[in-house]
């Protein structure tokens, strides 16, 4: 058998088109160090070509490709012309991914915390103007004691406000970081799977695709459908394939449209 290879890295070169494919260079580093009295290790040069098909799934662009990190998995070749193959080796790509890139990672985890502190100032500021209209009340001047009960009857709601406003806030963040047309956001372990979806099995290569979507972006890319009263799953099952692999708590979800 052909020996497997994978590569990590970005282009060092233009993206080249062709008829059905596209050829691109990627070098590897060699080692940092070799057996004592061997000369060190080179890098080494390879030309990777790629169906124009599968390249396109991935969304990359002649610019994006120099600079997006990808990983590669393929198969040497030596069939492949020279002026075509720059590189010291040829790889045949079975599956291209690109891999998140660390910056906008650490760039999203810094967001989420800003958000997270805000939220929490925002209520400690609520909570802390409830105290002092509670401490200013008893310095009023003395009311007769109908109005003094209304008063009583009143300051529950005023400080029920703040903490209804802090329950309701986060639902439509939640939602927002869902796919499109989400409905709502049901724990995992409440939908029901019919015997019908459990004897098939979904397409792997499908379901790899989206299990990369979801650790690139950090959610499912369509919700599932479901039965609002029973929460059986209607469609969706490799979404929810891809759910338990990744052991998410929660799933995006649209309700079946009553008939």
């Amino acid at each position: 058998m052909p020996h497997k290879m994978t590569l990590t890295g970005s282009a060092t070169g233009p993206l080249r088109e062709y008829d059905r494919y596209v050829a691109f260079d990627m070098r590897e580093k060699g080692s940092p160090s070799a057996p004592k009295g061997l000369k060190k290790s080179t890098f080494i040069s390879y030309t990777v070509f790629v169906a124009k098909k599968a390249f396109n799934k991935t969304g990359l662009t002649k610019k994006s490709i120099m600079h997006e990190k990808i990983l590669i998995q393929g198969e040497p070749t030596l069939d492949i012309p020279i002026d075509e193959c720059p590189g010291e080796i040829g790889i045949i790509c079975f599956q291209i991914t690109v891999l998140p890139n660390k910056n906008d990672k650490e760039a999203n985890e810094s967001k989420d915390k800003k958000e997270a502190k805000q939220e929490v100032s925002k209520a400690q500021q609520e909570v802390a103007a409830t105290k002092q209209e509670e401490k200013q009340a008893p310095v009023s001047q003395p009311v007769a004691k109908e109005e003094k009960k209304e008063a009583e009857t009143v300051q529950p709601e005023v400080k029920e406000t703040p903490v209804q406003e802090k329950k309701a806030a986060p639902q439509p963040k939640q939602l927002s970081t869902q796919p499109k047309g989400t409905q709502d956001v049901v724990k995992f372990d409440e939908i029901i799977v019919p015997e019908a979806f459990l004897k098939t099995r979904p397409n792997p290569v499908k379901t790899e695709e989206v299990i990369e979507f979801v650790k690139r972006t950090g959610h499912l890319d369509k919700p599932l459908t479901i039965d609002k009263g029973s929460k059986v799953l209607k469609d969706g099952y490799r979404r929810y394939i891809v759910a338990k692999t990744i052991k998410m708590d929660k799933v995006p979800v649209v309700y079946e449209p009553q008939k």
